[in-house]
């Protein structure tokens, strides 16, 4: 372009940059087209026509980001600090390697996954997206249930290939090969890249994920919460999931040894603390499992007194009501246990059977989401709001002066049971961040962005936005960039609701 300027004179000159990749491939031959295909084709031409869209519309979707983004900058109960970090943490929704297939009849909206993170890469890691799928959920939600769709799929399949798991093999066990997939059991993600997204799960081999004790609950309460942070109509979303619900509970509760309704951790790392060994009935398993049971009792009443056609005709009401009852009574069984076996007064345990003391920061998810959904306590109030405070004291504050954020567990003196663990004295920032929505719906604002504000703090003062990491550490040190679990900070802004 030429032109000239005269004195004093301006000229805006808009430049874009296309280009066009319709095609996505995994392991050789395995390839999904993208969605953006859906609208301007799929053959290799097109770049000059997305250029010409961009001219034509950039101004209008400036005006869309501001329009949506407005309503946000303008409260005045949420500090500049929170809305900044609010909206950069969506650039893994970007940037996390991710994938948007093509619609297809199955999939109206196409397919949708991202990464774990950079250094673990495989898509859409459950036990992480139990926090880190709020941003998604709420800004577009019907993403949000595609990805559980794939996991309500995925349960069923079983894949009997046999690979090392690092952690047998770090421990030198006498067996360290175990079966990839297990039918029934809840998938860790939805597979890798360089192998088939969406059909071979569970790709992740560090632990074996088919014996994790929180998988299965964590499938259930997703499936509850995009129902019903979606409206509450979706009801064939529902009914799609129900059987996938219903058999990965069935074989969660095949750990319960000696049946008091709860499933026990092995005294091995099995749940998204994946290098934390709990035993027995844990604080963090246990109180997703009492949860997870409201939710599908919760599901199942809605899939039965729905007036909505359900197309699903595996669905049969008879099967509904004897699984509500089984359901019901593990529940009853459940709660009073939960409580006998590790309150201790102050906070609940780690978990009934190490004789550890230690305060575990994320102890009460459970209880957490069940007040997100509206569902009965599963702890007496007085009983959460004690744990949460003591995790405020212990895992905070008297952490390093509260500088870096709160520690997975520490003693009541915020001193370490092991100074040489690792998870333990990592600052989860997604744990975090979610601790502080837990804290919000306590009535303990203040201290909700105390927390919240020290996380990002070190997050933007050492340089890691844009690339948030899993863990810090107090001795300068960070883990597992681009991570999926940080925007756990839409999980705030959600608790927070429309303002004052």
């Amino acid at each position: 372009m030429r032109f000239t300027l005269q004195p004093g004179e301006t000229l805006e000159i808009p430049f874009v940059l296309t280009w066009n990749f319709p095609i996505t491939e995994f392991a050789e031959g395995v390839k999904y087209y993208r969605r953006y295909t859906d609208f301007l084709g799929s053959h290799g031409e097109t770049a000059w026509n997305l250029a010409a869209i961009a001219l034509d519309s950039y101004q209008d979707w400036q005006q869309q980001i501001q329009a949506w983004q407005q309503p946000i900058l303008n409260r005045g109960d949420l500090p500049d600090w929170f809305k900044m970090a609010l909206f950069n943490e969506l650039y893994d929704l970007t940037a996390g390697g991710t994938l948007w297939s093509a619609a297809t009849e199955k999939d109206p909206y196409g397919q949708f996954a991202v990464l774990e993170c950079l250094d673990y890469r495989w898509y859409e890691s459950l036990d992480v997206r139990l926090y880190g799928s709020f941003g998604l959920l709420m800004l577009f939600p019907e993403l949000e249930k595609a990805v559980m769709r794939a996991f309500a799929r995925a349960i069923p399949m079983s894949d009997d290939r046999t690979r090392v798991i690092g952690y047998y093999y770090t421990i030198g066990a006498e067996s360290q090969m175990a079966v990839r997939k297990t039918a029934g059991a809840t998938p860790h993600d939805l597979g890798a890249p360089n192998e088939h997204v969406w059909e071979k799960t569970n790709y992740t081999a560090y632990q074996d994920c088919n014996l994790w004790k929180d998988l299965g609950s964590d499938f259930v309460l997703q499936v509850y919460r995009d129902f019903i942070l979606t409206g509450g109509k979706d009801y064939q979303f529902l009914a799609e999931s129900w059987n996938a619900i219903a058999q990965t509970l069935d074989y969660l509760k095949e750990f319960d040894q000696d049946n008091d309704g709860i499933p026990e951790n092995s005294g091995a790392p099995d749940q998204t603390f994946d290098d934390w060994r709990l035993q027995g009935v844990s604080a963090y398993c246990g109180g997703l499992w009492l949860a997870a049971l409201q939710s599908a009792i919760a599901i199942g009443n809605i899939l039965k007194t729905s007036d909505i056609k359900i197309s699903n005709k595996n669905i049969d009401p008879d099967t509904i009501d004897r699984q509500i009852n089984k359901f019901q009574t593990w529940l009853s069984r459940s709660l009073p246990i939960y409580q006998e076996k590790l309150w201790n007064g102050k906070y609940y345990k780690l978990d009934s059977e190490s004789g550890s003391d230690i305060v575990m920061a994320d102890q009460l998810c459970g209880q957490f989401y069940t007040r997100l959904l509206g569902l009965t306590d599963i702890v007496p109030n007085e009983c959460a709001h004690s744990a949460l405070t003591t995790v405020y004291e212990s895992c905070f504050l008297k952490f390093h002066n509260g500088k870096f954020g709160a520690a997975n567990g520490l003693h009541l003196d915020g001193s370490p049971e092991n100074p040489k663990a690792t998870h333990p004295l990592e600052v989860w920032t997604g744990i975090n961040f979610g601790i502080a929505a837990f804290l919000l719906q306590m009535g303990m604002k203040a201290e909700a962005f105390q927390l919240t504000e020290a996380v990002v703090n070190q997050i933007y003062e050492n340089g890691l936005q844009f690339r948030t990491p899993e863990a810090i550490t107090a001795v300068g040190t960070f883990r597992a960039s681009t991570y999926l679990r940080a925007m756990a900070i839409w999980g705030i802004y959600l608790v927070m609701g429309n303002g004052e």
